[in-house]
């Protein structure tokens, strides 16, 4: 047997040496290949480390201290979206999306990581062009706005010609010149209305992707299908047995990229709503709704919490390993549900 194993790998190597040419070119074509694979398996293992927290009140000081301007309302939500935006293309290894080349084409969980965060912005962006920086239906749209929103909607994926990277940066210089237009005195045609009809509208759009995350996260152990358990329900016999519909379960293959959209998406709400505690507090004061927002923003930092496993686990719901779609679903759960106290609270008369 150990004479069949050394003439295996004798075979192997004589294959390799004839597929480089053999000699020291070939070795050389060899050891190149080798230490690229290193370099990049290392590089890969970097690159999927995910963006520390960062400090909203902290950043936003920072950047009207740099503008020398008055952090005004809504200057820390532009300035955090401008650095959530940021931290997307300038994290350790940028943006990996789009790459076609190792270490990036391999990175599995950033890429998901980096569409959670993205569909925060896009929502948020759409958010403030519609409703927040407009005093009522029949007002003009911002005009940097209505350049970043359809920025953040380019397509994801896109390599080259244009790439994905230069149509975000170009949304993120618009909103570098709404904030510069907004903290400018002289400049009146920029507003951020901080009101709590502008809140709600958004926060109704957001529990809508929480709840959806909730449930794909939820599914990773498997679950009936609701709409076929109604469907066949016998609405003239009620003491019928109810027959539920046939079992929904997330793939094995996707319950990491599910799960890392979710932690994307929780990254990007942590600092929005930081940033909309400071931009909204007086609405949040006179509706009651600071408590609420505090719960969502406690809710989401758990979801932050340190990862020690090296994958996913997706134990059984009691079962002896622990299932990290079901940890992550009760947290966005707790948020949605917050989210849906608050909104009724801005609401109220």
């Amino acid at each position: 047997m150990p004479g069949k194993i050394r003439q295996y790998f004798s075979d192997r190597k004589d294959d390799v040496q004839d597929y480089t040419g053999g000699g020291g070119v070939g070795k050389f074509i060899l050891a190149v290949v080798v230490v690229y694979l290193l370099v990049a398996l290392v590089l890969g293992m970097i690159w999927s480390s995910e963006p520390d927290v960062f400090s909203v009140r902290e950043h936003t000081r920072a950047v009207a201290n740099e503008m020398q301007r008055e952090p005004v309302a809504g200057f820390a939500t532009t300035a955090t979206m401008i650095r959530v935006a940021e931290t997307l293309l300038d994290k350790p290894g940028g943006y990996v999306s789009n790459d076609i080349f190792p270490p990036g084409l391999w990175l599995d969980n950033m890429p998901n990581w980096e569409y959670g965060v993205l569909v925060q912005l896009r929502d948020l962006s759409r958010a403030m062009r519609k409703d927040i920086s407009r005093s009522q239906s029949q007002s003009a749209e911002d005009p940097d706005l209505t350049i970043a929103e359809p920025q953040f909607h380019f397509d994801s994926g896109s390599w080259a010609i244009p790439s994905t990277e230069a149509e975000y940066r170009r949304g993120i210089q618009a909103l570098y010149s709404y904030l510069d237009r907004l903290s400018r005195p002289d400049q009146p045609n920029a507003q951020f209305f901080a009101r709590a009809d502008n809140l709600a509208n958004w926060l109704a759009d957001l529990e809508t992707r929480l709840g959806s995350l909730s449930r794909t996260l939820g599914e990773s152990v498997g679950k009936a299908s609701v709409s076929d358990a109604v469907s066949n329900v016998n609405p003239g016999d009620p003491l019928s047995e109810d027959v539920m519909g046939e079992e929904v379960k997330t793939s094995w293959t996707k319950i990491d990229d599910v799960f890392y959209e979710a932690r994307g998406s929780a990254w990007a709400l942590l600092h929005i709503f930081r940033a909309i505690e400071v931009d909204f507090r007086k609405v949040l004061n006179d509706k009651n709704a600071l408590a609420s927002a505090k719960q969502i923003i406690i809710e989401l930092e758990g979801a932050q919490g340190e990862m020690w496993s090296p994958v996913i686990l997706n134990g059984s719901g009691f079962g002896v390993l622990a299932n990290h779609s079901l940890t992550m679903a009760a947290y966005l759960s707790r948020a949605s549900a917050a989210i849906s106290d608050m909104r009724d609270l801005l609401t109220r008369g």
